[in-house]
């Protein structure tokens, strides 16, 4: 457990640093370490603390039990995917009603998808891991909202282009995860009774 929680920490100090740093002109830590060594330096801090969750969360298995939901959650998580990894998506792609609508659909997907999870999931491992997702993607959000950032900008108009394209990659990557490589990558299948 002592290793998830230390990746929990290195994966969400970056980000959370991030989200609550200054952004004054001359005390910007990005601006006086320059782009590029300050994206390297959170990028090599959160993939470390991703090692870190992974094994952590691997090694947690047998898990702790706390509740055992019951198939429906199990399937209504695996739906809930399919509208979380669209909206993910939507947040790349080109401007469309999605992420005008949503501001942040970035964050918006990582709260479903984690919800989702929580659903599906009553293991010790599975509520820190998922948990901590969800309370980050709210905070950040509200912290975002605090501070005026509301998305794209008012004079950009979306196109249905940005949509269709965060569709067809969220469809994509949900089936892939689906029909093959959730057992692969978590070790054990999305969907519920197979495996």
């Amino acid at each position: 457990m002592l290793i998830m929680l230390a990746g929990l920490v290195l994966f969400f100090g970056p980000h959370l640093f991030t989200t609550f740093r200054t952004r004054q002109p001359g005390q910007d830590l990005r601006a006086k370490l320059g782009y590029g060594p300050y994206m390297g330096l959170f990028s090599l801090i959160t993939i470390i603390g991703v090692a870190l969750i992974a094994y952590g969360y691997g090694a947690m298995r047998p898990a702790t039990v706390l509740w055992s939901p019951p198939t429906a959650l199990k399937h209504i998580n695996v739906l809930i995917q399919l509208f979380a990894f669209i909206i993910l998506f939507a947040a790349y792609t080109p401007t469309g009603y999605i992420k005008k609508t949503l501001k942040h659909p970035m964050l918006v997907g990582v709260k479903l998808w984690a919800f989702g999870h929580l659903l599906a999931n009553g293991e010790l491992n599975s509520i820190l891991l998922f948990g901590s997702f969800l309370a980050y993607a709210v905070l950040d959000r509200i912290v975002l909202k605090k501070r005026g950032d509301n998305g794209p900008p008012a004079d950009v108009k979306p196109s249905v282009l940005g949509d269709i394209l965060a569709a067809a990659i969220g469809i994509g990557v949900w089936l892939l995860l689906l029909l093959w490589l959730h057992p692969i990558l978590f070790g054990m299948p999305a969907l519920p009774g197979r495996g």
